[in-house]
């Protein structure tokens, strides 16, 4: 998909978590990653992380609720880059304070759910992502090739979690079919990608609360990507919802402990 050895690509929302799993991906395979976060300290981590997997990592400080800054970013990525390949949507919001008290309040119903986690999920997710998207599309159309992953979960297509999750994973999922439709003529690929129970920070402070049997890493994540990053008819699956573990047994890799986390279905996730 992308032109040479070296991918170049942005991931927004790098600083920790699957952003941070899936540059350090890219970085194992030699790519130029440009990375978005507000945490300054902990995306200079990350770009240095992917600099010493292989690859070539430059930290921008972003904050996507803000336009300006996005912009910003794009204009230094592609300067920096020279061009653009991938585009991941990873930037998110509102897995802030799951556990309140020693309650996980996640799962509350939306009549006892605070109005600052739909926000952060559509600002710093949904609306961040579009944004994005605009952009990279206007770098990707005329080299006719380009692609473009939406982090996004099981959560759009069953009732998981809570209401604002659901409705914005949903919404995710609607963009990835309908950028799909308009690229899919300029040669370029819009997914979703449904990552699996992924042992992130934030996952980790309720791990108690939580079955890690068939978990995965960050980095596998990040192996789903950078195989679909490397895949020369990856217009094949533009507008679909792939699921992280089933792209491993389909592209034959791995999580970090050589495990291979079993793909969950609708009906189990």
């Amino acid at each position: 998909m992308a032109s040479g050895t070296a991918i170049r690509a942005i991931v927004t929302g790098a600083s920790r978590g699957v952003g941070r799993g899936i540059a350090e991906a890219l970085g194992e395979i030699g790519s130029a990653v440009v990375l978005s976060g507000r945490d300054e300290v902990a995306l200079a981590a990350t770009a240095a992380s992917v600099t010493s997997l292989g690859g070539r990592g430059i930290a921008v400080r972003c904050d996507h609720r803000d336009d300006a800054q996005t912009e910003a970013l794009f204009a230094r990525a592609l300067a920096e880059l020279g061009g653009l390949d991938l585009l991941v949507n990873s930037a998110w919001g509102g897995y802030e304070n799951m556990s309140e008290a020693g309650e996980f309040t996640w799962p509350r119903p939306h009549w006892e759910q605070p109005l600052w986690r739909w926000d952060a999920m559509f600002t710093s997710g949904v609306r961040a992502a579009y944004a994005c998207s605009r952009l990279a599309a206007r770098a990707m159309v005329p080299q006719k090739r380009g692609l473009i992953v939406n982090v996004s979960h099981w959560a759009a297509q069953k009732v998981q979690g809570n209401v604002a999750y659901g409705v914005a994973k949903a919404a995710t999922d609607r963009l990835s079919a309908d950028c799909a439709h308009e690229l899919r003529g300029h040669g370029v690929s819009v997914v979703s990608l449904y990552p699996g129970l992924v042992r992130t920070e934030k996952v980790m402070e309720s791990a108690a609360f939580l079955d890690l049997s068939n978990s995965e890493s960050p980095r596998f994540t990040g192996r789903a990507v950078a195989a679909l990053a490397r895949d020369g008819d990856v217009l094949r699956h533009s507008g679909r919802a792939l699921v992280a573990a089933r792209l491993a047994r389909d592209y034959g890799f791995t999580d970090m402990d050589g495990s291979q986390p079993r793909a969950l279905t609708k009906a189990e996730s």
